[in-house]
């Protein structure tokens, strides 16, 4: 998959005004100002992909970027920003919540962590919910760079505390392994989705035969009835 070819489609409040042929989505979250839309323009080697801002919570909105063939990448908008106020939070919880919970389309979840912050609470039961909704995720350490050599083994100490057996990246130094966990993903999730598609179409192919034969055995009943009738006049 060329992610050289994403271009940006849509942005919109909601996921149920998603692109229509939408099949496959893979969120990218985290706090404002955590790097999500630096992280994309890597990805995708393109520098005026997604708008950067360095103002925080500059992004409300569900931005989606194609890849062609139904897969889009998915710029959630930032949480945690206190200047935006409450209203932002709950709106970005209200939105948040029902894209975990009602959105089929969601294959995967890019959670980023600045990694000169703590990573806290809201951080974890954010990933907590998505956990719950069964969606499978990744978390990418975001700025590393811009830590000296104590403050790297602080962050992987932090990493290890807050989370049990989950698998980082760090963006300056692991891009194209990002990539190709994402390929390798949907790829499983496509073959997932075709043995399912040929379990079903067995199913029912049996359910066909079974059809048949019921409608065959009732027609030789119905033959023998109308035999013993004449036998019996």
């Amino acid at each position: 998959m060329d992610f050289r070819k994403a271009r940006f489609v849509k942005s919109t409040p909601t996921y149920v005004d998603q692109p229509e042929d939408t099949l496959k989505e893979v969120l990218f979250i985290g706090r404002s100002n955590v790097g999500k839309s630096s992280l994309l323009n890597a990805l995708c080697d393109n520098h005026s992909l997604a708008f950067t801002s360095s103002k925080p919570g500059h992004t409300r909105l569900l931005n989606y970027f194609s890849l062609g063939e139904g897969v889009y990448l998915v710029d959630a908008p930032g949480y945690g920003y206190s200047a935006a106020g409450k209203k932002h939070a709950l709106v970005f919880g209200e939105m948040m919540e029902e894209y975990f919970s009602k959105n089929d389309k969601v294959k995967l979840v890019v959670f980023l962590l600045d990694s000169r912050r703590v990573i806290n609470e809201e951080d974890k039961e954010l990933i907590d919910f998505i956990e719950e909704c069964n969606i499978p995720y990744i978390i990418v350490m975001t700025k590393c760079d811009k830590l000296n050599q104590k403050e790297t083994a602080l962050m992987k100490k932090n990493i290890k505390e807050a989370f049990i057996d989950i698998e980082t990246f760090e963006t300056d130094e692991k891009q194209e392994e990002l990539k190709e966990k994402y390929e390798e993903f949907i790829k499983e999730e496509t073959e997932q989705e075709e043995h399912h598609e040929e379990i079903v179409a067995e199913t029912n192919k049996q359910e066909i035969i079974e059809e048949k034969q019921e409608e065959k055995n009732d027609e030789i009943i119905q033959e023998e009835v109308v035999q013993i009738e004449i036998e019996n006049k």
